[in-house]
C-alpha cells in the first residue's frame, strides 16, 4: 500500500514542478473556443523563473492569432524540445493525486496512481492538443472528418506516453512513487466505444492521421455501457453492461460550451417562398466530449468527439414533476439519455430499431452542425459554400453514417439559405463512403415507414435523391429497352418497393404487357432481397435463430425500405473497398450497376494497422531485435523497411533471439490465461488462435470441429503414437457473439464444453488444450498477438471484408492458416506462398457449391460425418447440439444446408492442420516463415492506407507544426 505524504509545503512544490507541463499561450483554444492562461518562460531562463501572460484572441481575428504564435515562436520552440525528466513527472503525478482528485486523499494505491498518472500525461497532451488546432485555424487548411459508429481503442496510457517517448521517464517516475508502470497501466478500462475490427480500424486511422501530421477529426458516439461485458459460465456466454465510465475517464473533457440540438419527430411546413422547415416533435441535445489522439514523434495531436445526449432543461417538464407526476417528467430525460447507453441495441423490436435510427441521425447531425460552425468559424464574415468541399471532407465508415448525406442538404437548404442544386452539389462533392460487406442483402436496409415518422424532412429529401438518381439512369441508358431500364431501377433505386415518379412510372407503365418476367418469380425475388440474414458488417452479429422463413401463398405487400448502400453511392463522390478482393467483388456484384454508371468513383483501399500499438508497444521484446537487425527504428513509421528483416531470414543468431523473444512472449500469455480462465498451458506447446467476433461465417465452428476430429484420433491412439502423429498445442479462442445471435452463442457454448472436456482428460494431458478467453478487446489482444504462433482467419472465401486482425498476427511474426479471403490474399502475397497454410474452396466457387448442395449433390467426407457423431454422442457434456450439428445438414432451409460450407472444407482443413504440424517439428524452418511474415508485413500499416485516403479522396496535405 504506497503512502504520500502531502502537506501545503509539499502542494506548493508540486504546484511548482507541475508548471514544468504547462506551455505558454499559444493563441485562442480552437477546442475549448476559449482564451488560455499558459506559464511562459524565456528560451534561456529555468523554470523556477516564470512570468504570467494573459492573452485573449478572438476567433476571427486570423492576423492576431498568427502575430501571437510568431512573437511566441522561441518559446513554444524551446518548450517543444524540452523533455520532462523523471522527478518532474513524479512532481506532476503528486500534484494530480492532490490537487484532481477522483479518489479519497489518504492513500496512493493503484487506481488513484492510474488516474493520476493519466491527467500527468493528459497535461502535455493538451499543449500539443491546442497548439495543432490553433494552428490548423490560423492556416485554414482543408481537414477530413472521420465518422464511424464505433472506435475499439483500447488502454490509451502507454500508447501515449509511448507516442510521447516518455515510456522510461515515467516508469522511473512511478518507482520513485512505489509503483510499476504496467500495474499502473492495468488499471485502465478499455473503452467501451466499438465491439470488432470496424471500430478497431477507426482506432488505427487515428493514430496514423496524428502521426502523419493529416488535419482530420474523428466523431463518434460516446456510450455509458458500450457493447456489454462478457462472462462465460457454465450456460455460456453471458452480457453485462460495460462499467468502463464508472470510475470516470481521465482522457476525456467534456465540452460544455459544445452543443447541438437534435430533432425527431415533427412535422414539416413550407414557407411562402417555397421554403421547408422541420417543426415541433423531440427535441435533445448532443454534448460533445474531446479525447485527444497523439501522433508518435510528433507534436501533432488530433482529436476524437464523442456525443452524448441529454435533455434541454426547457424541455424538463417540470409542471409534470411538479404535480407528482414524476415518472412522465423522468420520461423524457431517460428517453433523450438513453440514445448514446449502448452501442448496437437489440432491433427485434421496433424500439430498438428506433434507439438504433436515432443513434445513427445524432451521430450524423451533431457532427455536421460542429463541422458547418467550424467551416463559418474558419471563413470569417464571408462565407463561400461553394467552397465547402475545398476545405471539409466527410468520410462515412460503412452505412452507419449515411445520414449525413440528406442531413447536409438539409442544413444547407433549410438553415442557410441555399438552393437544391447547390446543396446537391456541395453534398456530392464532401462525402465519401466506405463498404464494408461484400453481401447486397446484408447492407443496411431502414423501413421507410419508420424514417418517415421519426425524420419526416430527410425523407423528403431522399425521395429528391432518388428521382435525381432515377433521371440519370434514364438519361444514361434511355428508353428503348424499358425492361432492361425496369432491372437497373430495381437494382439501383435508393426507396425500394416504393412507386416511381409520376413521371417516370408513365413512360415506363408501357412495358407492363410486354413483360417476360414471370410475376411469381418477381415477386419471389423481391421477397428473397428483403429477407433478414445472418450478414453483417465489421460492426454487429444479427439472431438467425428466431428467424422464420417467409413463405407466400400470395402476392405480399413488400415493405418500403431505404437501402442506405444505394444512397452512399448516389450522394457520395468516392466508395472504396478494405482489401483488392473485396473491391473486386464491390463492383462487379455488390454495386456493379453502380460501377458501369460512374466507375470513376470506385477505389480500393486495403485495410492496415497502426505498427505503433500492435508491435512496437504491445511486443517491446521483439521491436527491439527487429531495430537492431535493421539498424534502425524509423520502420515504426516507415514499415517498407521491414522488407530487410528477409535478407537475414536464416541467419542463426536471429533465429535465435526471434524464437527467444516468442517465448517470453508466450509465458506472459500462460500466465494470463491462468489469472483470466484457471487453465494451466505448456508455453513449449504451439500457441493457435482464433480471436474475433463470433459468427458463422467467420467458422469458429470449423476450428473446433478440427479439434474435436483432433482429440477423437488422439483418444484412438498409444501415448507413444499421439507424441510422433501430434505436436502439442494450446488452440485459444476469443471473442463476443451479439446478445441476440443465438447460433454463436450456441457455438461460444460448444467451445467452452469441448475445452472442459479436453482439458481435464488425463490421457491427453497437456497434448492438447481448449480455451475460450472472456470478453475480448484490444487489451487482450495485446497479450495475445505477440505470444500467437498459429493465427486461424477462415472465413468462408468471399464472405470476409478484409479483416485486420490477421495484419497484427503476421507483424507480430505469426505464421497463418486460412482461406483466399479478405486480406489474406495480399497478406499471403507479401509473406509468401511457402510461408501461408492455404485451404478451402475459393470466392468464385461458392455460389456452384450452394447450388451443388441445394441439388442433393454434396456427399460429406467420412471424417466430417465422424465428427458430428461424436459430438451427438454427449461426449461433451448433456447440452443438446442437435441445432447446431443440424445447420450443417440438409440440402435447403433457413439454417441449415451448410451455408458456410464447413462440410466442404472441413477434409481440406483437416489436412493443411497436419501440414502445419509438419513445419513446426521443424523449428528452424517454422522461425524462418515467422520472420518472412513480419517482413511481409509492411505493407499492411495504416500509415500507408492513410496516405491514399489523403491522396486519393480527401485531397488534404501533411501540416506540420512549426
Amino acid at each position: 500500500m504506497a503512502h504520500l505524504p502531502f502537506s501545503a509545503t509539499s502542494a506548493q512544490s508540486m504546484s511548482i514542478s507541475h508548471s514544468k507541463f504547462i506551455l505558454g499561450f499559444m493563441g485562442f483554444n480552437r477546442i475549448t473556443h476559449s482564451p488560455e492562461l499558459f506559464l511562459i518562460r524565456s528560451p534561456r531562463s529555468s523554470y523556477s523563473r516564470r512570468k504570467l501572460s494573459v492573452k485573449n484572441v478572438a476567433s476571427n481575428q486570423k492576423q492576431k492569432l498568427k502575430d501571437s504564435v510568431t512573437q511566441e515562436e522561441g518559446i513554444a520552440g524551446d518548450l517543444g524540445t524540452f523533455i520532462p525528466d523523471s522527478t518532474s513527472i513524479a512532481s506532476s503525478i503528486k500534484y494530480h493525486a492532490e490537487f484532481t482528485p477522483s479518489f479519497s486523499i489518504e492513500q496512493f494505491e493503484l487506481p488513484k496512481a492510474y488516474f493520476a498518472t493519466a491527467e500527468s500525461v493528459r497535461d502535455t497532451l493538451i499543449i500539443n492538443w491546442n497548439a495543432t488546432y490553433d494552428y490548423y485555424e490560423m492556416m485554414n487548411v482543408k481537414q477530413a472528418y472521420y465518422l464511424s459508429m464505433e472506435y475499439l481503442q483500447g488502454r490509451a496510457l502507454l500508447n501515449a506516453i509511448g507516442n510521447l517517448e516518455l515510456s522510461g521517464a515515467y516508469a522511473e517516475a512511478l518507482r520513485k512513487l512505489g509503483h510499476d508502470l504496467e500495474d499502473v497501466a492495468r488499471q485502465e478500462p478499455d473503452a467501451a466505444l466499438g465491439n470488432g475490427g470496424l471500430g478497431r480500424l477507426a482506432s488505427c486511422f487515428l493514430d496514423s492521421l496524428a502521426t502523419l501530421n493529416y488535419p482530420a477529426w474523428g466523431y463518434g458516439l460516446r456510450y455509458k455501457y458500450g457493447l456489454f461485458k462478457q462472462h462465460i459460465t457454465k450456460d455460456g456466454q453471458e452480457e453485462v453492461a460495460e462499467s468502463w465510465l464508472e470510475m470516470g475517464n481521465p482522457w476525456e473533457i467534456v465540452r460544455n460550451d459544445v452543443s447541438y440540438p437534435v430533432k425527431f419527430y415533427g412535422e414539416v411546413t413550407s414557407g411562402a417562398d417555397g421554403s421547408k422547415q422541420w417543426v415541433g416533435g423531440e427535441n435533445v441535445v448532443a454534448l460533445a466530449y474531446d479525447v485527444p489522439i497523439p501522433g508518435y514523434k510528433t507534436k501533432t495531436t488530433i482529436n476524437l468527439r464523442l456525443w452524448s445526449t441529454k435533455l434541454a432543461p426547457e424541455e424538463f417538464d417540470l409542471r409534470a414533476f411538479n404535480a407528482g407526476d414524476h415518472a412522465k417528467a423522468y420520461a423524457a430525460m431517460k428517453n433523450a439519455e438513453k440514445i448514446c447507453y449502448i452501442l448496437y441495441p437489440g432491433d427485434e423490436s421496433l424500439e430498438g430499431k428506433t434507439l438504433r435510427l436515432k443513434q445513427q441521425y445524432t451521430l450524423c447531425s451533431a457532427s455536421l452542425q460542429d463541422i458547418i460552425a467550424c467551416f463559418e468559424r474558419r471563413s470569417g464574415e464571408h462565407v463561400k459554400w461553394e467552397n465547402f468541399p475545398e476545405k471539409v471532407a466527410v468520410q462515412m465508415n460503412d452505412t452507419h453514417p449515411t445520414l449525413c448525406i440528406p442531413e447536409l442538404i438539409r442544413i444547407l437548404m433549410d438553415v442557410k439559405g441555399l438552393s437544391w442544386k447547390e446543396a446537391w452539389d456541395i453534398t456530392r462533392r464532401t462525402v465519401a463512403y466506405t463498404n464494408h460487406t461484400v453481401l447486397p442483402e446484408a447492407l443496411e436496409k431502414w423501413s421507410l415507414e419508420l424514417m418517415q415518422e421519426l425524420l419526416p424532412r430527410h425523407v423528403e429529401i431522399i425521395r429528391r435523391i432518388d428521382e435525381e438518381l432515377v433521371h440519370t439512369i434514364i438519361a444514361e441508358y434511355g428508353t428503348e429497352d424499358l425492361d432492361m431500364l425496369k432491372q437497373k431501377l430495381k437494382q439501383m433505386k435508393i426507396l425500394d418497393n416504393v412507386e416511381l415518379p409520376d413521371s417516370v412510372a408513365e413512360l415506363l407503365s408501357k412495358s407492363e404487357e410486354n413483360s417476360s418476367v414471370d410475376p411469381a418469380e418477381e415477386v419471389e425475388s423481391s421477397v428473397e432481397e428483403n429477407k433478414p440474414t445472418a450478414e453483417e458488417d465489421e460492426s454487429v452479429g444479427l439472431d438467425t435463430e428466431n428467424k422464420k422463413e417467409v413463405t407466400v401463398d400470395e402476392a405480399p405487400k413488400l415493405p418500403k425500405v431505404v437501402r442506405m448502400a444505394n444512397l452512399c453511392v448516389a450522394g457520395g463522390y468516392a466508395v472504396n473497398g478494405v482489401a483488392e478482393i473485396h473491391s473486386e467483388i464491390v463492383k462487379s456484384e455488390v454495386f456493379n450497376e453502380f460501377y458501369k454508371l460512374w466507375p470513376e468513383k470506385f477505389q480500393n483501399k486495403t485495410n492496415g494497422v497502426t505498427p505503433r500499438r500492435w508491435i512496437r508497444f504491445c511486443n517491446p521484446d521483439l521491436s527491439k531485435i527487429i531495430t537492431k537487425w535493421i539498424g534502425t527504428e524509423d520502420w515504426v513509421v516507415d514499415t517498407e523497411k521491414l522488407v530487410t528483416l528477409r535478407k537475414f531470414a536464416d541467419n542463426e543468431e536471429l533465429q535465435s533471439e526471434w524464437r527467444e523473444a516468442k517465448r517470453r512472449n508466450k509465458i506472459k500469455v500462460a500466465s494470463f490465461l491462468k489469472e483470466k480462465t484457471g487453465y494451466f498451458v505448456d508455453p513449449d506447446a504451439m500457441f493457435d488462435v482464433q480471436v474475433k467476433r463470433i459468427h458463422e461465417y467467420k467458422r469458429q465452428l470449423l476450428n473446433i470441429m478440427g479439434i474435436i476430429y483432433r482429440y477423437k484420433k488422439m483418444k484412438e491412439m498409444s501415448l507413444e503414437e499421439r507424441k510422433i502423429k501430434f505436436v502439442p498445442r494450446v488452440c485459444i479462442f476469443g471473442g463476443k457473439a451479439f446478445a441476440t445471435y443465438v447460433q454463436a452463442k450456441r457455438i461460444v457454448k460448444f467451445i467452452t464444453d469441448v475445452g472442459a472436456t479436453v482439458n481435464h482428460d488425463p490421457e491427453i494431458g497437456d497434448l492438447l488444450k481448449v480455451v475460450f478467453v472472456p470478453d475480448y478487446n484490444v487489451s487482450v489482444a495485446e497479450v495475445l498477438i505477440p505470444g500467437s504462433e498459429l493465427s486461424q482467419h477462415i472465413s468462408t472465401a468471399g464472405m470476409e471484408a478484409s479483416g485486420t486482425s490477421n495484419m497484427k498476427f503476421a507483424m507480430n511474426g505469426c505464421i497463418q492458416i486460412g482461406t483466399l479471403d479478405g486480406a489474406n490474399v495480399e497478406i499471403r502475397q507479401e509473406v509468401g506462398e511457402d510461408n501461408f497454410f492455404l485451404f478451402g474452396a475459393q470466392a468464385h466457387e461458392i455460389a456452384g457449391l450452394r447450388k451443388e448442395r441445394s441439388e442433393g449433390k454434396f456427399v460429406p467426407d467420412p471424417r466430417f460425418e465422424e465428427v458430428k457423431a461424436f459430438v451427438r454422442s454427449g461426449i461433451f457434456g448433456p447440452y443438446n447440439y442437435e441445432e447446431l450439428m443440424g445447420s450443417l445438414e440438409g440440402n435447403e432451409g433457413y439454417g441449415r444446408a451448410d451455408y458456410f460450407l464447413v462440410g466442404k472444407d472441413f477434409p481440406s482443413y483437416i489436412e493443411c492442420q497436419e501440414k502445419v504440424d509438419e513445419a513446426y517439428r521443424d523449428q528452424k524452418r517454422w522461425t524462418k516463415m515467422s520472420i518472412l511474415n513480419t517482413a511481409g508485413s509492411f505493407k499492411f500499416s495504416s500509415d500507408r492506407t492513410i496516405h491514399e485516403y489523403a491522396r486519393d479522396i480527401w485531397g488534404i496535405e501533411p501540416v506540420v507544426l512549426p
